[in-house]
């Protein structure tokens, strides 16, 4: 018994942590009835995970050394960040985050192109079936085109993208800065994403502050996700260095699970037949792909056994799943 409870830890981890992102949405919107914006809510949250970070891990500090991919993770992170937490603040949540999860054609055409890893057959499969998946998800006889319906869904695509391109940096940046503390990584994405949205909240009208009573609670509420994506992003990656990766990626999808209940529960979002298909489809090639890219060998990285970076999906890169959407 005492064993089971033992390795079932990481497991329950990885849970709890897709569990919290499938959740993360009713908080942000609820920022966004105080007169919080997308764009300001993202840049606050993260500006306080990385607040956090910092403040915990500040004697790993000394490892970071300047290089051009820092400033590439961080705008990756940010466009990642900012695209979900805006697109599920106006849009249909479930629909947002399955043109989020498109993540296995995305990855394989930037793994291709800035790690120089070889497209298989299997990958280019994996992704024209998620590409099908929101094909079939989008398209109506209506709107003809199969393509995003408004800027909601157009910046859920855009988040997806920016988290392939954060996932490929992360492993790149591991292969070149092997001295740097992968929780300086995740300070970076955090940094990143509240920078990124803080210069487009210039660009958003913002509507009336909010005050009084009000003011405290949204403060209260800037604080307390800032502290629990920070936390919930140290939990998974607990959870990812003691679990095998294809088992992992499977776990992860529980956060599609949780996110179509709370939005069904929260917002009476309910799916039509296409969403069913076309997110099974895309559900199915995420799935997958933990089976068909196996684990490739990567030279020996400190940096990665202290954080339990575990492979992700499509490239075979250590990935700690850093949900750059500061992630959220």
């Amino acid at each position: 018994m005492t064993n089971w409870l033992r390795n079932g830890w990481p497991t329950l981890a990885i849970m709890l942590g897709a569990s919290v992102w499938g959740m993360i949405w009713y908080p942000l919107r609820m920022l966004n009835a105080f007169g919080v914006t997308g764009t300001a809510a993202s840049a606050l949250t993260s500006g306080a995970g990385c607040l956090f970070v910092l403040l915990v891990r500040y004697r790993a500090l000394r490892t970071v050394r300047w290089h051009w991919l820092l400033p590439a993770l961080a705008l990756a992170a940010g466009v990642t960040n900012l695209g979900f937490v805006w697109g599920s603040i106006h849009g249909e949540v479930m629909r947002v985050l399955l043109l989020f999860y498109l993540t296995p054609a995305w990855t394989a055409l930037f793994a291709h192109f800035i790690l120089h890893e070889r497209l298989t057959w299997a990958g280019a499969g994996l992704a024209a079936l998620s590409l099908a998946g929101a094909m079939t998800m989008l398209w109506s006889p209506q709107l003809g085109m199969p393509v995003p319906g408004n800027l909601a869904e157009w910046a859920g695509l855009a988040g997806g993208m920016g988290f392939a391109m954060s996932n490929v940096l992360i492993l790149k940046t591991s292969r070149v800065l092997p001295e740097m503390k992968p929780e300086m990584r995740t300070a970076t994405i955090f940094g990143g994403a509240a920078i990124f949205s803080a210069c487009a909240s210039l660009f958003e009208a913002m509507p009336a502050p909010p005050t009084g009573a009000h003011l405290g609670t949204a403060a209260l509420l800037v604080l307390g996700l800032g502290f629990l994506l920070a936390s919930n992003n140290m939990l998974v990656q607990y959870g990812l260095a003691r679990v095998p990766a294809n088992r992992a990626s499977i776990i992860m999808l529980f956060e599609i699970v949780v996110t179509a209940l709370s939005a069904w529960l929260f917002a009476g979002e309910t799916p039509g037949p296409r969403e069913w298909a076309g997110g099974a489809c895309i559900v199915l090639a995420s799935a997958l792909s933990s089976w068909v890219h196996r684990t490739r060998a990567l030279p020996p990285d400190p940096a990665n056994q202290d954080a339990g970076l575990d492979v992700d999906d499509d490239t075979g890169r250590k990935d700690g799943k850093n949900r750059s959407r500061a992630m959220v």
